[in-house]
């Protein structure tokens, strides 16, 4: 429990896990650079060492960049139900019930709830469900996001190694522009898509981006 978040929870983090797609890097002049193919996506998890760096297959043009971006998640075409079905990525898999496809995240932990509980978390994210009065699943919602960072003159020079470090600060999925209380969201948000959205819109926020190595 050593993470307060900003509703005063105090949480431990013992698993992270999420999907990222679509990467794309923009030059000072506009022109824009896809780093994965339109059937590739990243899988990053912390407690794999290679799953935490990513170099793409092709050469990164020549030029200075200045931003980055990127789906948060799978993009719909590529959240399909068995497109991974090896390990470790086949284990993200979404339930075929509340929508099918992938977890885009995964972060999983204890908090401490205002009863003095230890209580486990599942911020699972995915495919969110519409449901009626009763309950009972109408449709689906897409929640995955564009993320869009800025880069400070990002040179890629040629026959050189270039590299950027893509950050996550998990405190800012509970922060802005919403409050994420687990005392009032609950652990476990796969059937809640109001918590979904919440975290939605949070996401936005949570990574930064730096220059990490060139030479």
């Amino acid at each position: 429990m050593m993470y307060t978040n900003a509703a005063g929870n105090r949480y431990s983090v013992t698993e992270a896990q999420y999907f990222i797609s679509r990467v794309v890097l923009t030059r000072i002049d506009g022109t824009r650079v896809s780093l994965l193919a339109d059937r590739e996506a990243h899988y990053v998890d912390a407690d794999i060492l290679s799953a935490i760096s990513w170099c793409p297959d092709d050469e990164i043009p020549t030029g200075t960049y200045r931003e980055i971006a990127f789906t948060f998640g799978l993009a719909p075409d590529l959240n399909v139900t068995n497109a991974y079905p090896n390990a470790p990525e086949n284990a993200m898999s979404w339930p075929a019930a509340l929508g099918g496809g992938y977890h885009y995240m995964k972060i999983n932990g204890w908090w401490l709830a205002s009863d003095g509980v230890q209580k486990p978390y599942n911020l699972h994210m995915g495919i969110g469900q519409q449901r009626d009065a009763e309950g009972q699943i109408t449709g689906f919602v897409d929640n995955n996001f564009t993320v869009t960072l800025p880069l400070d003159n990002f040179v890629v020079k040629k026959d050189e190694i270039a590299a950027l470090q893509l950050q996550m600060d998990i405190n800012q999925w509970f922060t802005d522009p919403h409050l994420f209380d687990f005392d009032v969201q609950g652990g476990s948000i796969m059937q809640n898509q109001t918590a979904q959205e919440l975290l939605r819109d949070n996401g936005r926020s949570v990574f930064s981006c730096k220059e990490a190595i060139s030479h």
